[in-house]
């Protein structure tokens, strides 16, 4: 009898060790609802040409604001949620004449105007709430802007900012569409 019940406890245990398996392989192999962040070493591709036509809109507006703006002097990436952070991305470098520093503004390229709808629809989300607010100052504007497939992100903080930073804000909702931001 001590082995009929030795023979039972092990086919169990066996029975359940092959549904854990199973659920395991299943889990590994289910697809993400949207991108996932590259890994740490890895790095988008620039966007190439997919961004001229929004770079050459931003730069429009900004120049009929009187800034310019150029490539940075230096590699930018702001805290962004996963959809811009696997994107292909052009960073612009505006100087705003009494900063230290310059502003950048991101232009993220993307398959279609609806993926670039919902990454900047994500970026919204991610900016308003949770791990991603605790990255801006609590008085940081955003602006998050949809241009076809492209969109476009940019932040300030009024607090100490020369007023001209503002201007960029004011520029940048002059190009596609808006994204509110939610409270």
């Amino acid at each position: 009898m001590a082995a009929r019940v030795t023979r039972r406890v092990r086919a169990l245990a066996t029975g359940i060790f092959l549904v854990l398996l199973l659920a395991s392989a299943a889990a590994c192999t289910a697809r993400p609802k949207g991108p996932t962040y590259p890994p740490a070493d890895a790095t988008p591709a620039p966007a190439g040409p997919a961004t001229d036509a929004a770079r050459g809109a931003v730069s429009s507006a900004l120049g009929a604001a009187g800034l310019q703006a150029v490539d940075p002097q230096q590699p930018y990436v702001p805290q962004q949620g996963p959809w811009f952070a696997a994107a292909p991305r052009t960073v612009l470098q505006v100087s705003v004449p009494n900063e230290a520093g310059p502003r950048y503004i991101v232009l993220y390229a993307f398959a279609s105007s609806a993926d670039a709808a919902t990454a900047a629809a994500d970026q919204a989300s991610y900016v308003s709430r949770g791990p991603g607010k605790v990255y801006f100052p609590s008085d940081a504007h955003f602006v998050i802007r949809v241009l076809g497939s492209v969109a476009i992100f940019f932040t300030w903080s009024p607090g100490g900012a020369d007023p001209k930073a503002g201007d960029i804000e004011t520029a940048l909702e002059t190009i596609g569409s808006g994204v509110a931001i939610p409270a």
